[in-house]
């Protein structure tokens, strides 16, 4: 009886062996896999594009060339921001994009607390890069991952070289800006700065007033009276320009006159062209709206971890006036 039960024993283990056997070679003979997941549509990124200065001809470049990188990108891309340079309409924008949790923000820098309270807390908490397009604020008081735009040190230099080469080595040169001195501004003068101040004969005067209209043609007519033997304008603010030379006009011609500014104001081209200023310093919009999605899509991306804090900078040169 033992004998049979150890015979079926035997019989019943080689089975087993065998089912084993025949199940591990089924299974390494073909490609068997574990399923996959339903594979979704690629995940299209939010960006938007907010500036101070809407509808001019100057951001209306920099949002084609952003437009046009979007599309390239697969990226969604909206437009958002204010008229007549509103910084109130414009942080609204900016807290808006915010808590719409957009998945990155381009925005022309403003260098003030409440934007960068907005970019420094609330984007950060969100977990949103902020790229500055155009115009630059510090990095460590804002926390934005990068700047695309102009290198605003280089420009002023190069408008300062553009006018000793003009007027010469003598004369007194006024630098009008913005009393609130936003960074970008800080650059140029610092820039014209570093050109003439080595020049003894060169007298540097400084005039700072409010973006204003009426303001602009207020502090031009008090440093005509003041000065009447000035030579040279530069308003490192390009939306100055327009009032300083209706300003001059009332008074004199401005042909005795050499005045240069930069191309982010609606009137600088046109002045130019018509050649009642002497040049511009021409930057490169569409550039810098393509460079800045390009970079922000490489950031969400993971391709480019950390971006470069100084940032990446398009070209610039200088545009003389029609007379010239």
């Amino acid at each position: 009886m033992k004998k049979y039960m150890y015979i079926i024993l035997v019989i019943l283990f080689v089975s087993l062996c065998y089912l084993i056997f025949t199940s591990a070679n089924i299974v390494l003979s073909n490609d068997l896999s574990l399923p996959k997941g339903i594979k979704q549509a690629d995940s299209q990124y939010r960006l938007v594009l907010i500036t101070r200065d809407m509808d001019t001809t100057f951001w209306n470049k920099v949002g084609i060339g952003a437009l046009r990188q979007a599309e390239k990108e697969g990226a969604s891309l909206e437009m958002w921001g204010s008229y007549s340079n509103n910084p109130e309409e414009f942080l609204k924008k900016l807290e808006l994009a915010i808590h719409s949790k957009v998945d990155g923000i381009i925005i022309q820098g403003l260098d003030t607390d409440e934007f960068k309270a907005l970019t420094k807390v609330k984007a950060s908490f969100f977990g949103i890069p902020i790229i500055t397009v155009a115009n630059d604020v510090p990095m460590k008081e804002s926390l934005r991952r990068t700047y695309v735009g102009s290198d605003q040190f280089s420009a002023g230099k190069l408008i300062a070289m553009q006018l000793l080469n003009d007027m010469g080595e003598k004369g007194k040169v006024v630098i009008l800006y913005d009393s609130q001195q936003e960074y970008y501004q800080k650059e140029r003068v610092r820039g014209i700065e570093a050109v003439l101040s080595i020049y003894p004969d060169i007298e540097l005067l400084h005039a700072e007033t409010s973006e204003s209209r009426d303001r602009v043609i207020s502090s031009v007519r008090d440093t005509l009276n003041q000065v009447p033997d000035v030579h040279a304008f530069i308003p490192v603010n390009a939306n100055m320009i327009g009032p300083m030379v209706q300003e001059i006009e009332k008074r004199s011609q401005v042909e005795p006159y050499f005045i240069y500014t930069f191309d982010d104001g609606p009137e600088s081209i046109p002045l130019v062209e018509q050649g009642k200023i002497d040049g511009v310093i021409e930057q490169d919009p569409e550039k810098m709206g393509e460079v800045s999605v390009e970079q922000m899509i490489k950031w969400l991306n993971g391709e480019t971890v950390p971006l470069d804090i100084n940032g990446y900078f398009t070209n610039i040169q200088i545009l003389k006036g029609e007379n010239e």
